[in-house]
């Protein structure tokens, strides 16, 4: 009995400090419940004499009542996210409360106590008016913190032993994935308790799993529960958080995955218990982008919009948070059938509510993409077609052209010529001082669509931004693929940095971006800090379970032609202003002349006609004071393949260690 009394004092203590606002809406509740039954009793005409007694007797039932709550633990749930398991302890509380009620009611018989003694009606009323207002502030207040939710859950029998299970990060996030693991039947997790380093979450309990400490403690619990597996589930983690944790369980050493990301399950691509490994993006992935809602919807809702390179990386991201602003009809423009097919049959699936229409075409095709303009007649393009690679656009510099400026400059002016309202560019960083031939396309481009910005009504605006993780041919896939075939990771350089965003975060930004502009502008977004390509791929080594240099080596191949050791976002003496967008900044660029950009694009168009690559590098240089292209083509192709050599050296050297 002194133990359970202790037990009931700790409980009590530490839930005073943690949630005072609990308390006095909880006697709120109580209190007026009471009343109320007393109310319900008498017909809603309460004699001073009833009313002196409910007075005196409210204090000793209500006490009762907390007596009863702390007994059964209710007041270790944390109530936001209160459950049908949490509702037990309810239950035998109000049972308990009850039961003790009627029993003084109907056994004491002393005299002294009889104004304590309350009539069996008002019992009955008020236990369930009591706790049936308590269940219903706490699933309230859950309501207001959740958005979806299963309501009936059970542990299962499992054909499989379920793996002893930590979950890090007791909030909204760990909750939806606990409650999702324990009420699937094919759940493989045995959750054993909850880690989160918000100490007043400890001791309490979330859908009836406890909260057993914080971060610190985690070395100890894997020991003392057997714990084989970490899961970490915290709300918004960036990737310097999810590293520190990493880097702890590393040293215990215990297995290690990752809840999928709100953004990942909001959009539907998985459920909140699909756990996984924690990958690259999650170590690089920073805070969640916060959109202007209702400036997006203003720009895209019930409008015709167009997206060229549909079925690329950032063009079928594009597309997808596109869907969200319930446009009238989405256009996918795209020339690869196989990429066209696969984002054609994702929204398909997924996007049964979007109006949208597949549409082959190449953005170079004039009569083609004049068809489309002047039947589909878009409010809102996003031109994402465009050659990316760099080293390939080193040896097809005329294709660079071809399809980055010339097309671009066709695009743009269809759209300035069928009305099109808004214009959107994705552009690069490599545009900034650009010593590659794609970056230096691109930069022709942004110089062509400010020209058009004077001549139509349009808003033309471009958006600058580094690498993007998992774009189709980008390292990070590169990496993976060395690793799973066991080869050596290939660097160029120990000191080669790259500004890295995720996609879904990229392509957010492109459409804010796009709904400020008013035209003329170029857009570049906050990348934060660069990442050595070196660390990168250490890093993936370390997720796939290996270690670098030992298990999978990695070596350096020499900086390939037109590539720098370290990007830059923005160029030298430029100025950035500010937007009402804390992550998109305007580049003060200034605008080349009517004439002169006219002069440029008739010496390319001359060029690519020629087939005269030595005369693009040389035009690039001329027109771009900035750029620096190295002119003479057979040095460009001796530099490519001496790095082709080095590669093929350093995997020879690779196999043979």
């Amino acid at each position: 009995m002194t133990s359970l009394l202790k037990n009931i004092r700790d409980r009590e203590r530490l839930w005073f400090l943690r949630r005072p606002f609990q308390l006095a809406a909880d006697i709120a509740v109580l209190s007026g419940a009471f009343f109320l039954a007393y109310l319900f009793r008498f017909e809603f005409e309460l004699s001073e004499y009833y009313l002196d007694n409910a007075l005196t007797q409210l204090p000793f039932v209500v006490f009762i009542q907390f007596a009863a709550l702390f007994l059964v633990g209710a007041y270790s749930i944390i109530w936001r996210y209160v459950s049908l398991e949490d509702i037990k302890a309810f239950l035998k509380a109000a049972l308990i409360s009850g039961v003790i009620l009627i029993l003084i009611r109907l056994l004491v018989s002393n005299e002294q106590f009889s104004r304590w003694q309350v009539p069996l009606s008002i019992i009955l009323f008020d236990t369930g008016l009591a706790f049936g207002g308590l269940l219903a502030l706490r699933i309230l207040r859950r309501f207001a913190y959740e958005v979806s939710e299963k309501r009936t859950f059970r542990l299962t029998k499992r054909r499989v032993k379920p793996k002893m299970t930590l979950f890090v990060g007791a909030g909204r996030v760990g909750a939806l994935a606990v409650r999702d693991v324990l009420g699937r039947a094919d759940a493989e997790l045995d959750v054993k308790g909850f880690i989160d380093d918000d100490r007043r979450k400890k001791g309490g309990s979330v859908s009836g799993v406890k909260v057993l400490g914080t971060t610190d403690d985690l070395a100890r619990l894997v020991g003392e529960l057997n714990i084989e597996q970490v899961v970490i589930a915290v709300d918004q983690a960036q990737g310097k958080d999810i590293r520190r944790i990493i880097d702890i369980c590393r040293e215990i050493p215990v297995k290690t995955q990752i809840v999928p990301s709100l953004h990942e399950i909001i959009h539907g691509r998985v459920q909140i218990s699909r756990i996984r490994d924690v990958q690259i993006e999650d170590l690089l992935g920073r805070e969640t982008v916060q959109l202007d809602d209702e400036n997006l919807h203003e720009f895209l809702t019930d409008k015709v919009v167009m997206v060229t390179g549909a079925g690329g990386s950032i063009g079928s991201e594009l597309v997808r948070q596109i869907t969200e602003f319930n446009p009238k009809l989405l256009l996918l423009v795209e020339r690869t059938e196989f990429a066209l097919f696969q984002i054609e049959r994702e929204l398909a699936k997924n996007f049964l509510k979007t109006n949208f229409l597949p549409l082959i075409a190449d953005i170079s095709d004039e009569p083609r993409m004049r068809e489309i303009f002047a039947e589909y007649k878009p409010a809102v393009v996003f031109h994402a077609a465009a050659h990316k690679h760099v080293p390939l656009m080193e040896t097809n510099p005329t294709e660079a052209i071809k399809n980055n400026v010339l097309a671009t400059k066709l695009i743009g002016e269809l759209a300035g010529k069928s009305g099109v309202k808004d214009f959107v560019l994705i552009s690069t960083d490599k545009a900034v001082n650009p010593t590659s031939v794609m970056g230096a396309s691109k930069r022709v481009a942004e110089i062509v669509l400010q020209n058009l910005n004077r001549i139509y009504p349009t808003n033309y605006v471009a958006v600058r931004f580094g690498n993007v993780l998992g774009s189709a041919g980008s390292v990070v896939p590169i990496f993976r693929e060395q690793i799973l075939k066991g080869e050596a990771i290939t660097v160029t350089d120990p000191e080669m940095t790259r500004y890295f965003m995720t996609i879904p975060e990229a392509s957010a930004l492109v459409l804010q971006a796009g709904a400020l502009g008013t035209g003329g502008e170029i857009f570049i977004l906050d990348m934060g800090k660069p990442v050595k390509i070196l660390a990168l791929a250490e890093d993936m080594i370390r997720l796939s379970g290996l270690q670098p240099y030992e298990d999978i080596d990695i070596v350096f191949t020499g900086v390939r032609q037109g590539e720098k050791l370290f990007e830059e976002l923005e160029i030298t003496g430029e100025s950035l202003l500010k937007t009402t967008h804390p992550k998109i900044f305007i580049g003060k660029i200034a605008a080349y002349s009517s004439e002169d950009v006219a002069a440029i694009v008739s010496s390319f168009r001359q060029a690519v006609e020629e087939n005269n690559t030595d005369k693009i590098r040389r035009l690039f240089n001329h027109f771009l004071p900035e750029a620096k292209i190295t002119e003479d083509k057979k040095e460009s192709f001796a530099a490519t393949a001496a790095s082709s050599e080095n590669l093929i050296s350093s995997r020879t050297s690779a196999i043979e260690t």
